[in-house]
């Protein structure tokens, strides 16, 4: 026999034994939390955006005066990926052919990409990087990386890669919405 001096019974309820909130009660109280927690996701992102196009748009001002954002991305989507064509491309952003096109037509009369025939079929024409793209885009991105560097040089490795990570999981949300899978991932939409 228990003595009753030595308090209620080791079981994580109240001396009543009737749990301290009902299943109802904790499903709110959880609803709330997710709430809570998906509306600082969101104030998070929409932070994130603002911020990230003010980068891109320096970024792209830094390859040419007149680029907008948008050539920015489409350069970055060339050298990383090589060779694509104009559909791909669209596809790989997730934007429209006509918008692409018209950024590639930019991108092309100040001479930092050109069209070639496409090896795999004669009719179609892939979109690459000039040598003075890639110069460009070379000396962009190797300042860009050095500025992440610096402001992330106190987070540990395992906290970086976690961020990747996670990252990579909240980009994989949003393939369902007509963006292409991550080329970088392996699975490519070409």
């Amino acid at each position: 026999m228990s003595n009753p001096a030595d308090g209620p019974p080791a079981t994580g309820l109240p001396e009543t034994g009737v749990p301290a909130t009902s299943p109802a009660e904790t499903g709110a109280a959880d609803k709330d939390t997710v709430d809570e927690a998906l509306n600082t996701v969101e104030h998070q992102i929409s932070l994130f955006w603002r911020r990230a196009r003010s980068v891109s748009h320096q970024l792209s001002r830094q390859v040419h005066p007149d680029m907008e954002p948008a050539a920015y991305g489409l350069l970055s989507v060339i050298r990383r990926e090589g060779p694509i064509r104009l559909t791909d491309l669209a596809l790989n952003i997730g934007v429209g052919k006509p918008s692409v096109s018209r950024q590639i037509a930019f991108l092309e009369s100040i001479g930092l990409v050109f069209k070639e025939a496409d090896p795999l079929d004669g009719r179609a024409q892939s979109i690459r990087l000039t040598e003075k793209g890639e110069e460009k885009m070379h000396q962009v991105q190797d300042a860009r990386r050095q500025d992440f560097r610096e402001r992330l040089a106190e987070w540990p490795v395992g906290e970086l890669q976690t961020l990747a990570e996670y990252m990579a999981k909240l980009n994989s949300m949003f393939e369902i919405d007509g963006f292409a899978k991550d080329p970088s991932a392996g699975d490519t939409a070409k």
